[in-house]
């Protein structure tokens, strides 16, 4: 149930962003009078799933779900159709229009990419607003796990400024810190800044969750207990662990660490009950765990800003910006040789995998629509910078093109676009099946 409704959000998702996308082409050539041969959702090599024609257009949707097009008459795409091409102009083709035009044609893709992104983010903050853990709220140190030691982290450590800003949104600090270059921090009462490693990098992506190596601290005071040895053994809700074999506690990450570590063995533990020291005497699981929680606490860090609907309208181009930026900057990370950041790289069934869900307490899965709509906007401003770089075959190939002929006034000649979209075709196609041949490598290996 739950991987049918990850692959459900996945084909919905990508359905709404390649209509959109396709249409930002679509209504542009109509307007300028172009006529436009095919529109469709997915790819349809040898065959469709749904077809009809309407009018001079072809709408369809294809098998193969890698995205979508529109063919436009007079114009070298992915199609390679050039028969057309060697006949005279004619006045309805794409090649027949000023460039100014075409230019729009062109960008009427990833220009609809971007809004749609910008209105996505700014309906989510105007609706649910932002929730966030706030840093500043906790008086404690963050716990440093040996991988955010390997960037040059030590205990008691306060986070001060990553890459000379200041960063208080838990979630943003993680990656920011993974995309840094320097930190710095309070460490012994004085400021020092220090360039993080990129073999500490390194090993946070070798991890399930590579952000992981930064968590705030709190106290070890117990708000749940599922294990009924554990209650049995004596173990109350509002006691707070101060002590065990001996050892003394301050927070809850140092008595996770002990419990882990004394699988099925008994633990000597002290709590303080209303005022007093108590001494208990609790068995600890095969698994290694007590079947306690002390999450409770951490409500009061998290803090969700509300907009009205002219501040969500600006607040929704920031997100889309602030989006951008942080996956762009990832590049460094996925080409850096020590951090190798490559491996984490994932196609259609990686991201199937991650699509959000919302799991209830009784285990049943359904779909979190937030964060459906967050991940929509995320990847539609992805696609539209995508979509964007200058490679021929993409929306960019064109664009660059088109801003040549405009410069210096004479079109680029057909035979090097038709050699162009050719070079463009094979190496985006090799990409796909390097990615998608990436994704099966993983699951056979059993790394996915």
């Amino acid at each position: 149930m739950e991987l049918a409704i990850k692959i459900f959000q996945f084909i919905l998702s990508i359905s709404i962003l390649v209509i959109l996308h396709e249409l930002g082409h679509f209504l542009p050539a109509k307007y300028f009078k172009t006529k436009v041969e095919k529109f469709y959702l997915f790819f349809d090599p040898y065959f469709s799933l749904v077809k009809k024609k309407i009018g001079e257009t072809e709408y369809g949707i294809g098998w193969l779900p890698f995205g979508g097009y529109v063919k436009i008459a007079g114009m070298v795409d992915e199609s390679m159709d050039t028969e057309q091409l060697k006949q005279p102009a004619q006045p309805w083709e794409f090649r027949a229009k000023p460039a100014w035009q075409r230019l729009i044609i062109m960008m009427g893709g990833v220009t609809v990419n971007f809004f749609l992104a910008w209105i996505i983010y700014g309906c989510l903050s105007f609706f649910n607003g932002e929730t966030s853990f706030d840093t500043a709220k906790v008086n404690a140190p963050m716990n440093y796990t040996n991988v955010a030691k390997g960037m040059g982290f030590q205990d008691g450590d306060k986070i001060l400024k990553v890459d000379g800003k200041t960063q208080n949104n838990l979630d943003k600090l993680a990656l920011d810190v993974l995309l840094s270059d320097e930190i710095t921090v309070l460490r012994n009462g004085k400021e020092v800044t220090f360039p993080t490693n990129d073999d500490g990098k390194a090993m946070a992506f070798k991890d399930e969750n590579p952000k992981a190596f930064l968590t705030p601290r709190f106290s070890a005071v117990i708000d749940t207990i599922i294990n009924p040895k554990t209650a049995q053994a004596g173990l109350k809700v509002g006691d707070q662990v101060i002590s065990v074999n001996d050892q003394k506690i301050s927070y809850y990450d140092e008595l996770q660490s002990i419990i882990s570590k004394n699988a099925g063995k008994n633990l000597d533990v002290q709590v303080v009950r209303a005022g007093n020291i108590q001494p208990l005497t609790l068995p600890v699981s095969k698994e290694g765990t007590l079947g306690i929680s002390s999450y409770k606490q951490l409500q009061k860090f998290y803090e969700t800003k509300h907009f009205t609907f002219g501040q969500s309208i600006g607040r929704g181009f920031t997100r889309s910006i602030e989006s951008l930026t942080y996956q762009v900057k990832q590049f460094k990370l996925i080409f850096n040789r020590k951090v190798q950041g490559y491996k984490k790289v994932g196609g259609p069934l990686a991201i199937i995998k991650n699509m959000p869900v919302d799991k209830a307490s009784d285990g049943s899965v359904s779909i979190d629509w937030t964060l459906f709509w967050s991940f929509t906007a995320m990847f539609s401003v992805w696609l539209a910078f995508l979509n964007l770089i200058p490679i021929p075959g993409l929306d960019g190939g064109h664009v660059i093109f088109t801003l040549y002929e405009m410069i210096v006034g004479k079109p680029v000649p057909q035979k090097v676009l038709e050699n162009a979209q050719m070079v463009g075709v094979i190496f985006l196609l090799g990409l796909m099946l390097l990615i998608f041949g990436a994704d099966i490598f993983k699951i056979i290996t059993n790394k996915f």
